[in-house]
Formats: C-alpha cells, sequence, structure tokens
C-alpha cells in the first residue's frame, strides 16, 4: 500500500508496531467527538476513531439480581441501582452528565458490605463474543480502530471500578487490608480468565486497566500488584501476536522505571507537561522501547490556534522520531475548544511533515 493510499486505521497500525507513515497519526475516542460536518473534514484528513464499546466477551452474575431507579432533582437525573445477593444488597448511585456520568456513590458502604462484595465478583462468569466485534469492525471501515480491553487491573477495580472507591480503599487498605487482598485475589482469578478470550479474538490489541495514581498507589505497591499482572496478560497476548497496553494519564515520574520493565507495548493517554509532572522528552528517554500513545497536553485546548500548532510541532520535535508515536484526545475538551483545538493539532502534525520530510520517507 503506497502512502497516499493509507487509510486513518492503517496510519495507526503502522505506528503501534513501532514504525511511522506519512504523519504522526491524530485519535479520539468515539465518545469525545460529535458526528458533524467538522467531525467529516476532521476523518477526511485522516483523524481515526478509537472505538472502545464493541467487547469481545459478555459478564454475566447468574446469582446477581440488578435493578434500577432513575428519579430527577430539578434538572439532573440520577440512577440508583441495586445488587441484590443472597448473602445481602449494595447500592450505587450515578448522576448522568452528557456522554459520561459522575459517581457519587460505589457498591460498598461499610465493612458489612465485603461479604456481598466477594459474592459478587465470584458469581461472574465470562462468554466469548466475537461476532458482534467483528460485525462492527466491518462496518465501521477504515476510519476507525477498535480496541478490546481486560477490565480495571485487579486492585485497580477496588478504587476506580464501581466496588469500593477512591477514599474508602485508602481508609481499607489502612484498617481492613486482609479483606482488601482477599477481593484482589478474587479479582486476579478473574482476570485469568480473560485473558484468553481476549487474545484469541479478533482485536490488534487491548488496553489494560489504567488510570492509575501514584499518589495513591507508591512505588511499591506498583510493582508488587499492577506489574506481574501487565506481564501476565502479556504474555499471553505476545503468543497470539496481539499487543498490550495501558492508560497512564496521571503523574507518571514516579511509575516511569517500573513501567520501563514491564511487557507492555504501548503506553497509552501518557499526557506530557504541562498537564502532569513528564515532557515528551523524558517520556521517550525513559520508554525508548514502547509505544507512545499520548493524550494531548488538556491544558493546552484553552490556547490560541497558533500555539496548539506550535505545542503539536515540539511534542514530535521533543519524541525525536515519529516511529511509534501518535498523538490522541482521551480526555474531555471543552465544548467550545474541541473544534479549533483538535484541527489545530491536526494542522501540527501536517506542518511537522513539510518541516521535516525526511523524517516521513
Amino acid at each position: 500500500m503506497g502512502k497516499s493510499a493509507l487509510t486513518p486505521r492503517r496510519r495507526v497500525e503502522i505506528a503501534m508496531r513501532g514504525g511511522h507513515s506519512d504523519k504522526v497519526p491524530f485519535t479520539m475516542y468515539e465518545c469525545m467527538i460529535p458526528q458533524c460536518d467538522i467531525e467529516r473534514q476532521m476523518r477526511n484528513r485522516g483523524l481515526c476513531i478509537v472505538q472502545r464499546r464493541v467487547p469481545v466477551y459478555k459478564m454475566h452474575r447468574p446469582n446477581v439480581k440488578v435493578t434500577q431507579r432513575v428519579y430527577w432533582e430539578g434538572d439532573k437525573q440520577f440512577t440508583r441501582t441495586y445488587y441484590e445477593t443472597p448473602v445481602g444488597t449494595v447500592s450505587t448511585l450515578d448522576e448522568a452528565a452528557g456522554f459520561t456520568s459522575w459517581h457519587h456513590e460505589k457498591m460498598f458502604k461499610t465493612p458489612d458490605d465485603y461479604q456481598v462484595l466477594m459474592f459478587i465478583v465470584k458469581d461472574e462468569q465470562y462468554e466469548v463474543d466475537y461476532t458482534n466485534f467483528t460485525q462492527a469492525e466491518k462496518d465501521f471501515g477504515e476510519d476507525a480502530i477498535f480496541r478490546a480491553s481486560f477490565g480495571l487491573e485487579p486492585l485497580q477495580a477496588l478504587i476506580s471500578g464501581n466496588l469500593i472507591g477512591m477514599q474508602d480503599y485508602c481508609i481499607q487498605w489502612m484498617e481492613n487490608r486482609d479483606e482488601i487482598l482477599k477481593l484482589y485475589d478474587a479479582l486476579v482469578e478473574n482476570r485469568r480468565k480473560i485473558y484468553p478470550i481476549v487474545a484469541e479474538s479478533p482485536v490488534s490489541h487491548a488496553n489494560y486497566g489504567g488510570n492509575v495514581v501514584p499518589e495513591i498507589i507508591g512505588l511499591e505497591n506498583f510493582r508488587k500488584y499492577y506489574v506481574p499482572h501487565y506481564n501476565e496478560a502479556a504474555e499471553v497476548m505476545h503468543r497470539h501476536g496481539k499487543l498490550i497496553g495501558v492508560h497512564f494519564d496521571a503523574n507518571c515520574k514516579l511509575l516511569s522505571e517500573a513501567i520501563a520493565g514491564t511487557d507492555l507495548d504501548y503506553i497509552e493517554a501518557f499526557t506530557p507537561w504541562p498537564t502532569t509532572d513528564m515532557t515528551m522528552a523524558e517520556a521517550r528517554a525513559v520508554w525508548p522501547n514502547k509505544v507512545l500513545w499520548i493524550n494531548f497536553p488538556c491544558s493546552l485546548h484553552l490556547s490560541p490556534h497558533e500555539e496548539i500548532v506550535q505545542a503539536t510541532l515540539d511534542l514530535i520535535d521533543q519524541a525525536r522520531t515519529p516511529d511509534g508515536l501518535l498523538i490522541g484526545i482521551t480526555d474531555d475538551v471543552p465544548e467550545d475548544r474541541w473544534r479549533d483545538s483538535c484541527t489545530a493539532i491536526m494542522d501540527g502534525c501536517d506542518l511537522h511533515v513539510q518541516l521535516h520530510p525526511g523524517l516521513y520517507r
């Protein structure tokens, strides 16, 4: 395939294998760009949509009854979800917020809930579901790349998932660590059932969790409770020629060397300085053998068009080579700014080719 015939999806695939094509690929999550004229123009220019909402497996809890109550307080919509088990009932409370939601309550309320949480986790069953994925990928065509997921890392599932939540996790880690680790062990066994399902699926790559906050986890616990599972999943994925990455969008400096030592293929959503504590140059230096699929720094979206173009040029320059480099949007962009900001990023990617044609031959 000649460079003139490259599709958005193909550019991403080449970069994810550590190479480069005719320009640095630009991607956006499917939930962060509405279908409209500007979106169509950007796709015509090479924007690749990242589709993450077509799983390759189904999860069932045959012995957990789930019911919901939706209600309004003024103009705010809330959903109370009840999880009824033979050993008790827990609930969550979410507030609708556009294409996302605010999680006001997780399942865990008091230590009395541990028994219920353990029942819910152990009741999970997984079923292969490749047909829907294959059909969705075929229907969408070359403007998108489809990504699978293993779910959150076992310990991260207690922090970012519906089970416990960050503040309660911190308290329980100090006061009831044995209970936390029992749940962790059960989640480890669940994830091990998912690895082969994803690896044997039609996907090219999959994310394993993410949103790891080093200020909460710390380096020691990251090495002990996260790194082994990345490597275990990677071993299964690599046997089938598939890629694996993690959504590392927070401050990464503390964890950077530990991440470097993993078998992960790509670092997804890495957000360079000035939004976090690592520059693009520092990331490339510490992760020379990993693909960088970055999130364009959120703090720059409010800048004028010309400054965003220049920031894009600077990021690519700091990476030293377009090999294994992708620029994406993985966080919310202000409603009144995404059109200009994303267009400016694409302008920067195109301009870099004009300024440094030798890098893209």
